[in-house]
């Protein structure tokens, strides 16, 4: 084997994204929304993010959304320079009720002009929100009012429309969640996700506008596993989950563990019963929203995840050389004598690398993992868990699940009693 100088750079990069860091993913306690001012009490959570604060004028319901750029965490070890709203990405959720006139207010705190077009909201033409057609740009400094009614319940989304592929891809886009005039006919745990995808190079503090494939950083409301807050729920409950997606390029297959459920919504609208057929997984392409439902039907920590296996993980580096079956032995040899400790990794799979703890450039999560109950959870990126348990303390966070008997290594006697021979 000829290592060449390029060989030998990328084998050095696999070490340098060795380091996991073994994060403790989050354990949240109940989301118990807090009342928004006005008489209109929120109904739908939003795991790590928020709903936009309203408040009635004058029978009108008023908003406030600020484009700022700001500094965000995707998980512990990576912070990023982002574009968003009221230092959010994506925004807060903007939550009304069907038949409401609503007032917004933007105000553009970036270097170069932006809009807000109201995605799947049938709106006049003028507050269409489209630079140089249905208005002009909103210029840096400036505050334009947009006024509207949200005449039909449904989950819409919100993003720029100037410049959105560097806007939106800095992560300046939101949900709409408009309930229905009459509520809502039994409890529905109601939850709002929005994926995203962004190349962010290792080391670096700020995505990259340009990017069109390679995306290395995915994520569930603006954080990666194992920052993902999880979605709770009671067996018997009915779960719904408005998933959104303004990613520049890739749709995503979302998958939920241990249920079926059924797409009950678009952006466009209600899919009727007749057309609902039962999923595990769901297409949600590029600019467009799935409202899934399901009934909880079993206690457990069900993962829900896209299932391009690329988007359910973190930074690892694609540049790195493809080690797998390689013997990098003579390479450790050499490169330790100027790196002591030095360990090529990734010869035997990526794995590996949950235990270990070598060093990486700064401001990278290269391989970061999450601790389970039963060790390392390898995975990142576009993962979270549904935390289904029989009763639910509200405000009392619920840990992991252990209460089920779990798969475990075949002891001699099994081996010879079902005629097993490994």
């Amino acid at each position: 084997m000829t290592l060449s100088r390029r060989t030998m750079l990328g084998t050095g990069l696999v070490a340098l994204a060795g380091k996991r860091v073994l994060a403790k993913a989050p354990q949240t306690p109940e989301p118990v929304p807090a009342p928004a001012s006005g008489g209109h009490k929120p109904s739908v959570v939003v795991p790590n993010g928020s709903v936009l604060p309203s408040k009635v004028v004058r029978g009108v319901r008023v908003y406030h959304l600020v484009a700022t750029e700001f500094d965000h965490e995707i998980a512990p070890g990576l912070v990023i320079k982002a574009w968003g709203y009221n230092n959010a990405t994506p925004g807060p959720v903007i939550e009304a009720t069907e038949g409401e006139r609503v007032r917004i207010y933007v105000t553009n705190k970036l270097p170069e002009v932006t809009t807000i077009h109201w995605h799947g909201v049938f709106v006049p033409f003028g507050m269409d929100g489209v630079a140089g057609l249905t208005q002009e740009g909103i210029g840096p400094g400036k505050t334009f009012k947009y006024e509207l009614t949200f005449d039909r319940a449904g989950t819409f989304m919100y993003h720029p429309h100037v410049d959105e592929m560097t806007q939106i891809a800095l992560g300046m886009h939101g949900m709409i969640v408009v309930h229905p005039r009459s509520g809502e006919s039994a409890r529905v745990r109601d939850y709002s996700l929005m994926t995203h995808e962004m190349m962010v190079p290792i080391g670096a503090r700020r995505a990259d506008p340009l990017a069109m494939n390679d995306f290395n950083v995915l994520t569930f409301n603006g954080k990666a596993f194992p920052a993902t807050d999880p979605l709770v729920a009671q067996v018997g409950d009915r779960v719904r989950i408005r998933i959104g997606n303004l990613g520049p390029m890739d749709h995503h297959p979302i998958h939920l563990h241990g249920h079926a459920f059924e797409v009950v919504a678009t952006d466009g609208g209600t899919v009727p019963p007749s057309a609902r057929v039962p999923e595990t997984t769901v297409i949600v392409p590029v600019g467009t929203v799935r409202v899934v439902e399901f009934t909880a039907r079993a206690a457990g920590d069900w993962p829900l995840h896209c299932h391009m296996t690329h988007h359910a993980m973190n930074q690892m580096g694609h540049a790195a050389a493809n080690l797998v079956g390689a013997d990098p032995a003579g390479v450790d040899a050499k490169l330790s004598r100027v790196v002591p400790g030095y360990m090529t990794m990734g010869q035997a799979g990526m794995h590996e690398m949950s235990t270990m703890r070598m060093p990486q450039p700064a401001n990278a999560i290269s391989m970061l993992g999450g601790k389970g109950p039963y060790g390392v959870i390898d995975m990142g990126g576009m993962f979270t868990t549904v935390k289904v348990r029989d009763h639910l303390v509200p405000g009392q966070d619920p840990g992991w699940y252990t209460g089920s008997p779990a798969a475990g290594e075949a002891s001699p006697s099994d081996l010879v009693g079902d005629g097993i021979t490994p």
